[in-house]
């Protein structure tokens, strides 16, 4: 059951990073639709990593890799936020 909820995870946030970065290109290149496109690959790229930490590593720790990739995209969207207000 865990292997599909991390699939569905990792599908998901690449869906919304592919559908952000097309609304980007149609709606007049937001930038704010840019920032957001950037993070959800960065959130696809932590789920792939968990699906790899979990499943097919189960005995060793990669949280030391899937921490900073989640922290990255999260800080690429709070960045976009904040550049968007100014």
């Amino acid at each position: 059951m865990a292997a599909v909820v991390y699939s569905l995870c990792a599908i998901t946030s690449a869906l919304c990073a592919w559908l952000l970065v097309r609304a980007h290109f149609r709606n007049k290149k937001s930038r704010l639709l840019l920032w957001s496109s950037i993070s959800f690959a960065g959130l696809a790229l932590n789920n792939m990593a968990l699906w790899v930490d979990k499943l097919v590593f189960p005995k060793i720790d990669l949280s030391l890799v899937r921490t900073p990739i989640g922290l990255l995209a999260t800080l690429v969207l709070l960045w976009g936020l904040i550049w968007e207000e100014w």
